[in-house]
């Protein structure tokens, strides 16, 4: 396995800290700027990754599962369509290219697009460091400025040990973390969607038998989730319960889509605060606590099916909440209300899984001492420039950028495939563009000696 370079004496221009879709698609943009420029133009970028390889949300990479996304929002293609990246260029590698074009579709299937996502992570192989888990970051002054970070990370071949590795600028990209409702203990019985895959897999496995799971949530992932455990257990009653009436459809239509438009980011940048909420609150239809009609029509058309034949094991418990989860040896207990009523009603159940969404990081948490350095406004939230920079303290002379958690500056695209590739063009311009300007100005100031 391949190390990066680590000691005082090696300093990056840029380290990422976590390696999913976004700083892959950094790498790429980094590494193809590089084949392109003289050595001393080149920039030096590692990314550390606590998982052993890549993975994105493996837990949810149901066989027949698709892309909510067009392909053409893969990795590059948005930033540049001539390169070798693209979703399409795997597909040729693959030789699947006209299979696909065959198929008619802009949406792939899921398990396909992660697949592409390993092809194009082997492919930068190199800029990256698997098994390392970030512990902590920390300034390191010079002259009374903070001109790089330390990065701390474990020692993939001694998880006990820690490698520190020097960087002028650090991108942030640790993903979503589950949300789970308040005082909710996960448990071999209680689990969050982003397991639901594996945890199916070992029930199955050793012959536990499941005769009804619960399924907490409304949006896509919700629907899945009951989808693929209505098929995976046949004898099994699959309940799921939400505070909506029904399952709210996606909007995904042609002018609403276009809040996903890399122009769309400007306007919601440079626009007041008032603004960004509402704008925010208008288009939450197209990717929160949303489902897919044709999904929605196929659990709908299986409810009736099974009304007519007398055996009905798909219910939609609407307009109901999760009010208490009783843990019993061999079961769970779980209370659910109406809400219209009051009325409560407690379902024995085998299994109970949380859709209830992700939430970002705190980069605080993450950065630790650094995070103290952010800037932010008066609701405590991030200050951060059009190009993902974090503004910090005027001691602080290297940068910050983040790749999610910025929805309040940037919007709904902040943590979605959609913006992937123009996101990582716009931070990899900024750190070209501000070394240019710190070595001109290095220059000046030898000059003026």
């Amino acid at each position: 396995m391949k190390t990066l370079q680590s000691g005082p004496g090696s300093i990056y221009d840029v380290l990422g800290i976590g390696f999913g879709p976004s700083n892959l698609a950094l790498a790429i943009a980094i590494q193809e700027h590089n084949a392109q420029v003289p050595d001393g133009d080149r920039l030096v970028a590692g990314f550390l990754e606590r998982q052993p390889r890549f993975g994105w949300h493996r837990g949810m990479l149901i066989d027949d599962a698709t892309m909510q996304v067009s392909f053409l929002k893969d990795l590059v293609t948005m930033r540049d369509p001539t390169s070798d990246f693209s979703f399409l260029c795997y597909l040729r590698e693959r030789g699947r290219l006209v299979d696909f074009l065959n198929q008619k579709t802009l949406f792939p299937l899921r398990i396909e697009f992660h697949d592409y996502f390993e092809w194009a992570a082997a492919r930068v192989d190199g800029l990256v460091q698997y098994c390392s888990e970030v512990v902590a970051v920390k300034p390191v002054t010079r002259d009374g400025e903070v001109c790089w970070f330390d990065v701390h990370s474990r020692d993939p071949d001694d998880p006990e040990r820690l490698i520190v590795r020097r960087a002028r600028n650090l991108c942030v990209a640790t993903g979503m973390e589950p949300h789970l409702p308040h005082g909710t203990v996960l448990s071999d019985r209680v689990w969050h969607t982003s397991e639901l895959i594996p945890r199916v897999a070992e029930l199955l496995g050793n012959g536990t038998r499941v005769r009804r799971a619960v399924v907490l949530g409304a949006g896509q992932s919700a629907a899945e989730a009951v989808d693929y455990l209505h098929r995976s257990f046949p004898g099994a009653e699959i309940c799921s319960v939400f505070a909506k009436y029904g399952y709210t459809p996606a909007d995904d239509s042609p002018f609403a889509n276009r809040i996903f438009d890399p122009e769309a980011v400007d306007i919601y940048y440079h626009a007041p605060r008032d603004v960004k909420q509402s704008l925010f609150d208008y288009h939450r239809g197209t990717n929160y606590s949303v489902v897919d009609m044709e999904l929605i029509e196929a659990l709908s058309r299986t409810m009736y099916q099974e009304k007519v034949q007398g055996t009905q094991r798909l219910r939609m418990l609407n307009v109901s909440r999760i009010r208490e989860v009783g843990h019993r040896e061999d079961r769970l207990d779980v209370t659910v209300e109406y809400l219209p009523t009051g009325e409560r009603d407690v379902l024995t159940a085998d299994l109970l899984v949380h859709a209830t969404g992700y939430r970002p990081q705190d980069i605080g948490e993450r950065l630790g001492e650094v995070g103290k350095l952010c800037l932010r406004d008066e609701e405590d939230a991030l200050l951060v420039g059009r190009d993902h920079r974090v503004l910090t303290t005027p001691n602080v002379v290297s940068d910050i950028y983040l790749q999610g958690g910025t929805e309040h500056t940037h919007g709904i695209t902040s943590t979605l495939l959609s913006h992937t590739a123009v996101r990582a063009g716009e931070i990899h311009a900024s750190l070209v563009a501000r070394r240019l300007t710190a070595t001109a100005a290095r220059s000046a100031t030898a000059d003026s000696r």
